[in-house]
């Protein structure tokens, strides 16, 4: 089974989470979906992390040339 990308998750993760709030699904159902929908939101955040930490900052140096700096989100400064 080939790994599912990144937005193959999250589309697969929005139907679970419709599905659960239409109500429709038995007990049994909403379980599983539920435990699908939770192994799909750690894969989607890990991948985030992943991707979050991997994303630099590109800014003109004192000659002009870019240079990379690591990404810092105002809220971790």
């Amino acid at each position: 089974m080939k790994k599912q990308s990144f937005e193959e998750n999250m589309d697969r993760l929005e139907e679970v989470v419709s599905l659960l709030e239409q109500g429709d699904a038995t007990l049994g159902e909403s379980l599983t979906l539920f435990t699908e929908g939770s192994k799909l939101l750690a894969v989607c955040q890990k991948e985030l992390e992943t991707a979050r930490q991997k994303v630099v900052k590109l800014t003109k140096g004192p000659d002009g040339a870019p240079v990379e700096e690591n990404f810092v989100m105002e809220d971790e400064e």
